[in-house]
């Protein structure tokens, strides 16, 4: 992932989260601007500040680089919910989940 596509998910993230780049740069112990600056391509954070920018965003490494999945929080929070559902009930909900795509 180059820094571009970083900086847009970064953003995609936040936004999920409803959090301004400030607050979340306040947050995770850095400078005011620190996160429009990484947003803006104008800085990139280290493997440690980025994990934890993963872990006030709430999400693993991987799922920060899994772009396919648009929310990650929300997704861990719909397969938890399906945990205890029936077989009938999860053919139900996958057909569901499918017209919806």
């Amino acid at each position: 992932m180059d820094k571009q596509n970083f900086s847009k998910r970064l953003v995609e993230l936040r936004l999920n989260k409803g959090v301004s780049a400030r607050d979340m740069s306040l947050s995770i112990g850095k400078n005011a601007g620190y996160i429009n600056e990484v947003e803006n391509c104008k800085s990139f954070p280290s493997i440690n500040v980025f994990f934890t920018i993963c872990e006030y965003l709430g999400v693993t490494p991987q799922e920060f680089f899994d772009t396919q999945t648009k929310n990650p929080v929300k997704s861990k929070e719909l397969l938890d919910a399906t945990k205890t559902l029936s077989d009938e009930q999860l053919d139900i909900f996958i057909t569901i989940a499918n017209e919806l795509k």
